[in-house]
């Protein structure tokens, strides 16, 4: 045996612990979710434990009772840890730990686990790094004993155990270099923003629950090849392609990070930059998994969200998705949207009539003109079939003939006031 020990991938055996603090809750749906994240994540759950309490415990999460009644059934099912369904305080973490003798983990740890695994870009990486250690920064002791205790499992990918041993002015360095970096990439994106303005290319920002078929459906609208997983968070850096609508119109569909219930705001802070998609978008496209039971709910989440994110005042088009699965019948309904469309991404199942939709939503914000073009002046004619839409173009003897749609933003370049104006004649 070498001086440098080989780091065995553990298969964490969890026990899900929640608080439901009110009739009505949906503490048991969320640990539902929780369980799919812990799969995600790589864990195996073995039990759940829900406590009904008025508050959650400041110091243990969990009551003394409790903790008592989850020691005995990690001893019974042979747990390595425990998993709270909330973010914990640090105190709490350490209690915890101290009580149970097992490693303690939260939502947000899984959460943040999760996002270190499925970032490949620069900028994806730099958001989670600095995300876990804005988390880690406040819990260096609590976790020390858990890590060393387990090694390679659960909440150590990303920053991992070296960096949690750093004293909390490198960390503090560290999250400042990285703010600087995170800068940069903000700067890029909105020289991107800006030059995408100037081309007058409407943006459509694809928004929805994790894993309703957002990548699906960029994917059968646009050929994008992003990777499509029925699991959480299959797919975390956005991605941007053309779409060519019915009139020959070029647009832009932007896919964003998947919301979550009890997204940690540690995420949605370093996530802005990319989450603001959304914000400077021309338009929203909500995917949603009409054949999930909790449908409503997370539809609540996007919404509250996109509110947190500033994002007010943009027409919404919402796409029930995985219609294969829904029994017949059923009519959702999602009374914030502009419109509903009832699709299978996975099929292609009703994606002409959003094509169609978003062409005519778009074409409320654009200018009709009919005008007649110089041969000389026919450029301008392709400039008006990509970011607009051609209703009429007849070729005549003196010149073109043509009625469209345009932006407000190319209405000056594609009417210039020397140009000749006149009405065809019959």
């Amino acid at each position: 045996m070498t001086g440098f020990d080989i780091i065995e991938e553990v298969e964490e055996r969890v026990i899900l612990v929640g608080v439901s603090t009110g009739e009505g809750d949906d503490t048991a749906q969320s640990l539902d979710e929780l369980e799919e994240l812990a799969k995600t994540a790589g864990a195996v759950t073995v039990g759940r434990v829900i406590q009904n309490r008025e508050q959650i415990h400041p110091g243990t999460y969990i009551g003394t009772g409790k903790i008592a009644e989850v020691q005995q059934l990690a001893y019974e099912v042979e747990a390595t840890g425990i998993i709270c369904d909330d973010e914990l305080t640090p105190a709490q973490l350490k209690n915890l730990e101290e009580e149970l003798d097992l490693k303690v983990m939260d939502r947000t740890l899984i959460i943040l686990d999760i996002f270190a695994s499925r970032a490949s870009t620069s900028e994806g990486k730099i958001q989670v790094e600095l995300a876990q250690l804005k988390y880690r920064q406040a819990r260096l002791v609590g976790l020390g004993s858990s890590l060393s205790r387990l090694g390679g499992g659960i909440g150590t990918r990303g920053p991992g155990e070296k960096k949690l041993e750093m004293d909390r002015r490198l960390i503090k360095s560290r999250i400042a270099q990285l703010n600087r970096e995170l800068d940069e990439v903000k700067r890029h994106r909105e020289v991107a923003r800006s030059r995408r303005s100037r081309k007058s290319t409407a943006v459509i920002a694809i928004v929805g629950y994790t894993n309703a078929g957002k990548s699906t459906l960029l994917n059968t609208l646009t050929g994008a090849q992003v990777l499509e997983e029925d699991k959480l968070f299959a797919t975390l850096d956005p991605t941007t392609r053309i779409l060519e609508l019915p009139s020959g119109q070029e647009i832009l569909l932007t896919d964003t990070v998947g919301f979550i219930r009890k997204l940690p705001h540690h995420l949605i802070d370093a996530f802005r930059s990319t989450l603001e998609e959304a914000k400077y978008a021309d338009m929203i496209l909500h995917v949603v998994d009409a054949s999930s039971p909790q449908m409503d709910q997370q539809m609540y989440v996007v919404y509250d969200t996109l509110k947190n994110l500033g994002v007010t005042d943009k027409k919404i088009v919402t796409l029930f998705n995985k219609q294969d699965k829904v029994e017949d019948g059923y009519l959702p309904r999602d009374l914030k949207a502009e419109k509903t469309v009832r699709i299978s991404a996975k099929w292609g199942e009703g994606l002409e009539e959003v094509k169609k939709i978003l062409e005519e939503l778009l074409n409320e914000k654009n200018v009709l003109i009919e005008r007649f073009y110089d041969y000389k002046d026919a450029g301008l004619i392709q400039l008006i079939r990509k970011y607009g839409q051609l209703l009429e173009e007849e070729y005549l003897g003196d010149g073109i003939h043509v009625k469209a749609y345009v932006p407000m933003e190319i209405y000056g370049t594609v009417t210039p006031e020397n140009q000749k104006m006149k009405n065809r004649e019959e």
